[in-house]
């Protein structure tokens, strides 16, 4: 189960694949500074998850406005998320939480999804620039996509 509002974010520090190679991205950089949207998602190359983050980079303005960094996490390697956002020109950054610790943090740690052994549910969060939860969502399926209005709204309130 996702963790709730109010909460503390889980701090981390996770690698990214960018053109100047392999890259740090700390969740708390972020604190006073910007709003942060996290969107775990199972794994790259599969339908629904495509289509999340194709949607998500081409309405990237919206959340820039609204003083938000957005960012996409799976159990994927960097090298496997970098390899797949230039195929579907994925703009968000892509979050490697490889070892699996930064999704069981956030409470979307499955233990097993379809016989391929243990990914992130789809969830979303919305952290506030003091470090706290202010949306929290776990999806009933991987299948179904977050609540992107809410997201956004949630958002708007931080303003």
């Amino acid at each position: 189960m996702a963790i709730a509002i109010g909460t503390t974010a889980p701090d981390f520090t996770l690698k990214t694949k960018t053109a100047e190679g392999l890259k740090d991205v700390k969740l708390n950089d972020n604190f006073g500074k910007k709003n942060v949207v996290l969107l775990f998602f199972p794994l790259a190359f599969t339908g629904t998850c495509t289509q999340e983050m194709c949607d998500v980079s081409s309405g990237l303005g919206a959340y820039k406005s609204l003083n938000a960094e957005v960012y996409g996490i799976s159990v994927d390697s960097p090298f496997a998320q970098e390899a797949w956002a230039a195929k579907e020109k994925i703009s968000i950054a892509l979050l490697s939480d490889l070892n699996k610790v930064v999704a069981k943090s956030y409470g979307t740690l499955l233990d097993d999804l379809i016989g391929l052994g243990s990914v992130s549910a789809r969830a979303a969060f919305v952290i506030g620039k003091d470090g706290k939860i202010t949306y929290s969502e776990q999806t009933p399926t991987p299948k179904d996509l977050p609540n992107f209005e809410a997201i956004k709204a949630a958002l708007v309130k931080l303003k």
